[in-house]
C-alpha cells in the first residue's frame, strides 16, 4: 500500500487499477496535493483505471465537484478511464439541487460494481494454489 505523504489520501494499486478515496475534508491545498498524486501514479504505475470511493462524503459542494470532475478529466488525457462509486442519495440531491453536473464523470453504485466495470470479478471460490492448509504442501 502507498500512501502519500502531501495529500494524506491512501492510493492502492491492484494490477491495474489504481483505488482511492475521497473525505469530507478536502480543501484546495488537500485536493491539489492528492490531484498531484494521484496523476504521478497513474503515469508511474501505468494504471488503465481508477476508482474513487466517495462513500465517506456526506456532502458535496462545488469545490468537490470540480475536483472530481476535473481528476476525471485528468485521468483520461493520461489514459486511466475513472468511475466515482459511492455516491450517497443525500449528496445526489444536493448535486441536482445546486444545480451541479458530474460532466464526463462515470458513477458506480458502490465499489464492488465500480471495479467490475473496470474488468475486476470477484470470485467466490479461490484460485487453485492461492489457499493452502496448514501442514500441507
Amino acid at each position: 500500500m502507498n500512501v502519500p505523504a502531501s495529500a494524506g489520501v491512501p492510493i492502492l494499486r491492484l494490477g491495474d487499477v489504481l483505488v482511492t478515496g475521497l473525505l469530507n475534508e478536502l480543501d484546495d491545498k488537500t485536493a491539489v496535493a492528492f490531484t498531484e498524486e494521484l496523476t504521478a501514479r497513474i503515469t508511474g504505475d501505468r494504471a488503465r483505471g481508477v476508482l474513487i470511493d466517495i462513500s465517506r462524503l456526506e456532502i458535496v459542494d462545488s469545490f468537490v465537484a470540480r475536483t472530481l470532475m476535473e481528476l476525471t478529466t485528468m485521468a483520461r488525457l493520461l489514459g486511466a478511464r475513472v468511475i466515482v462509486a459511492g455516491m450517497r442519495p443525500p449528496v445526489a440531491i444536493t448535486l441536482v439541487e445546486l444545480g451541479l453536473q458530474l460532466t464526463g464523470v462515470e458513477t458506480a453504485l458502490n465499489a464492488e460494481h465500480g471495479m467490475a466495470a473496470l474488468g475486476w470479478h470477484q470470485s467466490l471460490q479461490p484460485s487453485e494454489g492461492v489457499l493452502r492448509e496448514f501442514g500441507t504442501e
